[in-house]
C-alpha cells in the first residue's frame, strides 16, 4: 500500500488549476461555516486547511477536496454552544471525531456506511440545508446566529420586526449575486466568492452599520491541549460519535460521486482513516471538523484535478491566504455570509427527490420526510437511525413477501416444480406426501411462514423438505426447519430432506437441525426421496400408521 494513494504527477497541470479554483471556492464557505459554528471564521479555515491537507495525504479518494461541510458545521454548532465556556473541551470533541473515524477505518467499517438507503441519505441531506436557512435568517437581518433550530425559530417575530437596514441591505446583495450570477461569469469567478468582495464593499463604503466580522488572528494557530471532565465525558463521546458518523456518510458519498465522474474506485475504509487524521489535527489546532465537500471536490475535478496534490495545493493556497490576508476578512459582514450560507442550504436540499416525489414509491416517501423533521427538529443521528430502521423493516416485509412467494407446500404435482417422473411420483402418493419446496433465499423474515403453510396443510404421512433451489439460509430458517421436522417426527411422519447445498448442509448441521434426520433420509435428489416416500406410503397403507420410533 503506497504511503499516498493515487499520487501520480503526470496530471500536475490539471493538480495544480484544480487546486487553486478549490481554494477560491473554499475560502468564503470556510469563513461563512466557521461563524456559523460558532467557533469564527478563523476556526472554519482552520478547519478547511488541515481537513483539507490531511484527508488528501492519508485518505482514499484520490481527487476529492475536503473541508467544513453544512452537516459538520451544524452539529459542531451545538458543540460549541455546549461547551462554549471552555473552546478546548469543543476542540477535543472533534479530536474524539477525528479518532472514531480512524477506528471505523481499522475495522472497516466504510463498506456498511455506503449501504445507508437513497431515500434516508436525501431526507437527511435536505434537512441538513433546511437547518442551515432556518439558522441564518436572523444573521441575515442583522441579529445573532441563534442556538438551534427551535431558537431560531421561536426568535422570528422579533427578527422580522426589527431587521437591521444595513444588514438587510448586504444580504439581499449576496443573494441575488449566488443565485443569479450567470453560469458563464461563475465559470470564472464562483458567485459566492464574488457575493463576499461585492457584499463587503457595499457595506464598508455605503452602509457601514451591518455587524461585521472584526478582528480576525493572523499566522499559525498554537496546539490545544486536549481537556475533558469526568461528568462531561459521556456527553464528548457521544458527540464525538455524531461527528464520526456524519463526516463518514458525507465523505463517503462525496467519494462516489467523484468515482462517478472521474471513472475511478476509491477506497472506503482508507478515505475515513484520512479524513480521521484530518479532523484529529483540526481540532488539536482549533479548527472546525469536515469532510469530503461535494462541490469543492466537482470542481476540482472539472479543473483538472485528478490526484491528491490537488486537495493538498487547495489546503497550502488557503493557509496562504490565512498569513497574507486575514486582517481583511475583519470586514466582512456576517449578512453576506449569512446570505451565502443560504445558498448552501438550498443546494444541499435534495431537489431532485422531491421532483420525483410522485413517482417513488410511498414507503421512501415517507422515510425521507420522517428522516428531515427529525433532523430539523430533533436530532441528527436519531433521524439517520430512525430512518435505517424504517428502511430494514420495510426490506425484511418486502423479503417475507417474496420469500412467502417461492415457497412451494405441494401434495399434488401441479403445486410444485417438478420432472414428469417426480409429478408421477408425487401424485401415486394419493396427497399423502407433503412436499415443502423453498426457493431462493430463506432468512428470519421467511421462516415463519414456513411453519405456518405446513401445518395449514393437515394430515400426511410423509414430509419431504427439498431445499435443492435454497443456496443459503440463516439461523432463524434453519430453526424454523427443525422445529417442522421435530413435530412431523413426533406425529409418527418421517421426514426426508434432500437437495443440501454444501454451505446450507453446514449450517443445519452446526446447528443441529440434521440430528432430527436419520442419515437414511437424506437423499441427494428429489427423484429419490419422493420415491422412497411413495414406498412408506404404500406400506402405512398396507400395514397402518407409523410410530414416532418409526
Amino acid at each position: 500500500m503506497t504511503l499516498i494513494h493515487g499520487l501520480d504527477f503526470r496530471h500536475i497541470r490539471g493538480d495544480i488549476f484544480g487546486g487553486i479554483t478549490a481554494a477560491v471556492v473554499a475560502l468564503p464557505l470556510a469563513l461563512a461555516f466557521g461563524v456559523a459554528s460558532g467557533a469564527g471564521a478563523i476556526a472554519g479555515l482552520y478547519g478547511a486547511i488541515f481537513v483539507g491537507l490531511f484527508a488528501a495525504l492519508f485518505g482514499g479518494t484520490p481527487a476529492q477536496v475536503s473541508g467544513p461541510t453544512g452537516p459538520m458545521t451544524v452539529v459542531m454548532a451545538v458543540v460549541v454552544t455546549q461547551y462554549g465556556g471552555n473552546p478546548a473541551m469543543a476542540f477535543t470533541v472533534v479530536m474524539l471525531g477525528g479518532a472514531f473515524q480512524i477506528l471505523f477505518g481499522v475495522f472497516r467499517i466504510g463498506r456498511f456506511i455506503e449501504l445507508v438507503p437513497f431515500s434516508v441519505v436525501s431526507g437527511f441531506m435536505s434537512g441538513i440545508g433546511v437547518i442551515i436557512i432556518l439558522l441564518q435568517v436572523g444573521p441575515l437581518l442583522g441579529h445573532p446566529t441563534p442556538s438551534g433550530t427551535l431558537d431560531a425559530i421561536s426568535k422570528y417575530p422579533a427578527i422580522f420586526s426589527m431587521p437591521g437596514r444595513d444588514a438587510a441591505i448586504a444580504a439581499a446583495v449576496a443573494l441575488a449575486i449566488v443565485f443569479l450570477t450567470p453560469k458563464a461569469i461563475s465559470r470564472w469567478v464562483p458567485s459566492s466568492l464574488l457575493a463576499l468582495v461585492v457584499g463587503t464593499l457595499v457595506v464598508l463604503f455605503a452602509f457601514p452599520g451591518a455587524p461585521v466580522l472584526g478582528a480576525i488572528p493572523t499566522g499559525l494557530p498554537a496546539p490545544i491541549v486536549p481537556q475533558f471532565t469526568v461528568e462531561a465525558l459521556p456527553d464528548m463521546v457521544r458527540a464525538g460519535l455524531i461527528l464520526a458518523a456524519l463526516g463518514s456518510i458525507d465523505s463517503l458519498l462525496t467519494s462516489l460521486i467523484h468515482d462517478s465522474a472521474t471513472r475511478t474506485y476509491h477506497k472506503p475504509n482508507r478515505e475515513l482513516i484520512g479524513q480521521g487524521i484530518g479532523n484529529m489535527v483540526a481540532g488539536l489546532f482549533g479548527g472546525i471538523p469536515g469532510a469530503g465537500a461535494t462541490m469543492r471536490t466537482m470542481i476540482n475535478v472539472r479543473s483538472g484535478g485528478r490526484t491528491p496534490v490537488s486537495g493538498a495545493l487547495h489546503a497550502l493556497v488557503l493557509l496562504a491566504l490565512v498569513l497574507g490576508l486575514a486582517p481583511l476578512a475583519s470586514f466582512i459582514p456576517h449578512a453576506v455570509l449569512a446570505g451565502i450560507l443560504i445558498k448552501v442550504g438550498v443546494d444541499i436540499i435534495d431537489w431532485g427527490f422531491l421532483k420525483r416525489m410522485h413517482r417513488v414509491p410511498r414507503a421512501a416517501v415517507v422515510k425521507m420526510f420522517v428522516v428531515l423533521l427529525l433532523t430539523v427538529f430533533v436530532d441528527l443521528i436519531l433521524a439517520v437511525g430512525v430512518g435505517i430502521v424504517m428502511a430494514s423493516l420495510i426490506y425484511v416485509k418486502s423479503m417475507a413477501d417474496y420469500q412467502a412467494a417461492n415457497l412451494k407446500v405441494a401434495r399434488a404435482p401441479g403445486d410444485a416444480t417438478l420432472s414428469d417422473a417426480e409429478a408421477e411420483l408425487l401424485a401415486s402418493t394419493g396427497g399423502q406426501v407433503l412436499l415443502l419446496q423453498p426457493e431462493g433465499p430463506v432468512s428470519f423474515a421467511g421462516a415463519g411462514t414456513m411453519g405456518r403453510r405446513v401445518g395449514e396443510a393437515g394430515k400426511f404421512d410423509v414430509l419431504v423438505v427439498d431445499l435443492s433451489a435454497v443456496p443459503m439460509l440463516d439461523n432463524s430458517a434453519a430453526l424454523a426447519l427443525e422445529e417442522i421436522i421435530r413435530q412431523a417426527r413426533e406425529a409418527g411422519r418421517p421426514a426426508f430432506v434432500t437437495g443440501l447445498h454444501p454451505k446450507v448442509e453446514a449450517l443445519l448441521q452446526r446447528m443441529g437441525t440434521l440430528d432430527l434426520v436419520h442419515t437414511d433420509h437424506r437423499f441427494p435428489d428429489r427423484m429419490t426421496a419422493l420415491d422412497r416416500a411413495a414406498k412408506i406410503v404404500l406400506e402405512i397403507q398396507r400395514t397402518g400408521p407409523l410410530t414416532a420410533a418409526d
